[in-house]
């Protein structure tokens, strides 16, 4: 190997990484603007003499075309455009269902599922697709986005190291390794690897992370909530305690057939038991804020809200089963579909002097009243702090009172439009869903897949036939596309790109590989083995996976030739290990889940400090025991 002199160039691109790095960590600026920065400042110093290498300035913003960003931008796409449909509020309530609502059931099924999928998918193509799954999950059990998205996104990464297909650098070892074989000896020619030669090595890594999560969440994962605000769509339960001191929870009841409720209103059980009946469900059919004068028709279930002793010393009189959580209404009560809201009597509202009874609110406005707040003192059916209750939907209203209810968001988003009511909640979910659209999101996304899979297509060029055509089918308009793209993460990989070429360009990184080399000489071979996978875990973090792969394979397999051992687990080394990126938010995937969790820099390097060394471990004992 012919020995590098550390020029001028590599020593500029040496403290470019160093000011990348610490303006990362210390978070002077926000990330994305940092990485702009950084290649604004590497395309004025290529214009200094003796730093032309630095970048081509006609190629600078190369980036923002390349295949890999593009590809984001087309999976949020094709996300974005499932989510329209509402399949994938169907996959998360079907997480729900079977993985229920804690941390520790959830993550491994998430981060199984992505792992699996990222296997014959672009990881950061599984993980964009999960995103929604994974928004929706966190609204309705409350859990914060940042306790779920870092274990998806490195499972994803992960899952990667399944096939040979995975990533990009393991669909390059074949092709590196046949290379290679033109320069070694008959006797010591590697032979290639099958699609899944791989699949132990990944399946251990995968189920590595999901334990590491599950066992050390709660100690490593950041737990950065959403912000509280005031006038917004929240939870039932919160909200009310929070704002108006009323203890009540949401909850499923079943009526059983004979049930002796048979024929009673609701209005006569609300009235009589201190409790709202939100919802019913018989024979098949759902209802959602049922006019009070329905009467129980058994056997059926019924969402009520109050308070929870309450709702289960009725259940006991009655013969009532109180579920532990919500079954049949968990859908369509779910805080992305429905919740507490707010809405003010104006002085020139015809409501004035009529009682919710009176105008049959559910039926006509979609208002489940659950409190009248009326100068200072709120009214309810349900017990407050100061334990006063009032039958609320006889009383007149007046000018100026605030209705607190319960309601759907779009029920809501009518009432914005009525001069009858001032809307007070703002930032309430006001989703456009277009199941009729499903069949066509369906086929583009299985187009796609299949051009994916089957096809030597460009990725970009795959992604991007899918998503024009969910846009050219409406379902999703072009404005609606453009708000899907975090154009934070998009500007963060673009202007990192310019950075990881010059590290290759100057010779930057074989002026790396060679020191980190010379300090392994004389190691046995385990002991090069592991050398090799640091330096390319090292590599992966600030250049490409698959500039560092390409790199790095020919200096792995020489090293494995020269000291005895086998040069094709060498190059599988390099080709697994540069997955191994989870310190630093420049890989896709920790750049797509960086903005919607609100994670810092820190966070990765915390959890992905563990992370990293648990994958050389396993990756390297596993590479060892199988081949």
């Amino acid at each position: 190997m012919e020995n590098l002199a550390l020029t001028f160039e590599m020593a500029v691109v040496l403290g470019l990484l160093a000011l990348t790095v610490g303006l990362f960590v210390s978070v002077i600026v926000r990330i994305d603007l940092a990485a702009i920065l950084v290649m604004v400042l590497l395309g004025l110093l290529s214009q200094m003499p003796g730093l032309g290498n630095l970048a081509d300035v006609n190629h600078l913003f190369d980036g923002l075309a390349s295949n890999a960003v593009v590809s984001i931008i087309a999976v949020m796409i094709i996300g974005a455009g499932l989510d329209k449909t509402g399949i994938m509020s169907k996959v998360a309530a079907a997480i729900l269902k079977y993985g229920g609502k804690t941390e520790v059931r959830i993550i491994p099924i998430i981060s199984g599922t992505v792992g699996l999928i990222s296997s014959f998918m672009q990881n950061v193509g599984a993980a964009a697709l999960f995103l929604p799954v994974v928004s929706r999950i966190s609204v309705r059990t409350e859990l914060p986005m940042s306790r779920l998205l870092m274990p998806m996104g490195f499972c994803a990464i992960l899952g990667g190291t399944m096939t040979l297909v995975g990533s990009s650098p393991l669909i390059l070892l074949n092709d590196l390794i046949i290379s290679s074989n033109d320069m070694l000896p008959t006797d010591q020619q590697m032979e290639i690897f099958t699609l899944f030669s791989v699949t132990p090595v990944g399946i251990a890594l995968v189920l590595t992370g999901i334990l590491y999560f599950v066992l050390l969440g709660r100690w490593v994962l950041p737990n950065i909530g959403s912000k509280d605000e005031g006038s917004s769509g929240q939870s039932v339960r919160d909200y009310l305690k929070k704002i108006y001191g009323l203890k009540s929870d949401l909850v499923e009841v079943v009526v059983p057939e004979g049930s002796i409720l048979r024929g009673q209103t609701f209005e006569d059980i609300m009235v009589a038991h201190n409790c709202y009946i939100l919802g019913s469900y018989h024979k098949g059919q759902r209802f959602f804020s049922p006019v009070t004068s329905t009467t129980v028709q058994d056997p059926c279930r019924l969402a009520i809200m109050g308070r929870r002793k309450v709702i289960q010393a009725m259940a006991n009189d009655y013969g009532l089963d109180v579920l532990p959580e919500l079954d049949i209404f968990a859908e369509a009560y779910a805080p992305t579909v429905a919740g507490v809201a707010e809405v003010v009597v104006p002085p020139d509202s015809d409501l004035i002097g009529k009682s919710a009874r009176d105008v049959v609110m559910r039926k006509t406005y979609g208002l489940g009243l659950l409190a009248i707040h009326r100068g200072g003192e709120t009214l309810s059916l349900v017990e407050t702090e100061d334990h006063a209750v009032t039958d609320i939907s006889n009383e007149p209203l007046r000018a100026g009172d605030t209705l607190v209810a319960f309601t759907a968001w779009d029920r809501l988003a009518r009432l914005t439009k009525d001069r009858d009511f001032v809307v007070v909640t703002s930032d309430f979910p006001m989703e456009d869903l277009r199941p009729n659209k499903v069949v066509w999101a369906l086929l583009f996304f299985l187009i796609t897949l299949g051009l994916i899979l089957f096809t030597d297509m460009r990725l970009s060029l795959a992604l991007l036939t899918g998503a024009c055509g969910m846009i050219a089918t409406n379902v999703l308009r072009i404005d609606e596309a453009y708000e899907a793209v975090s154009w934070q993460t998009v500007f963060l990989l673009a202007s990192l790109i310019p950075l990881g070429q010059a590290v290759q360009n100057t010779g930057t990184a074989s002026w790396i590989a060679q020191q980190i080399l010379t300090l392994l000489h004389g190691w046995p071979i385990w002991g090069l083995q592991a050398g090799v996978a640091v330096l390319a875990t090292g590599f992966t973090l600030v250049m490409s996976n698959v500039g560092a792969t390409v790199l790095l394979v020919p200096l792995a397999v020489s090293i494995a030739v020269a000291a005895g051992g086998d040069p094709a687990i060498f190059a599988l080394t390099v080709a697994i290990s540069t997955s191994n990126s989870f310190l630093i938010p420049t890989h896709q995937v920790n750049a797509l889940i960086m903005g919607p969790a609100g994670y810092r820099v820190v966070d990765f390097m915390k959890s992905g400090g563990i992370m990293t060394i648990l994958f050389l471990i396993v990756s390297l004992t596993v590479m060892n025991v199988v081949f």
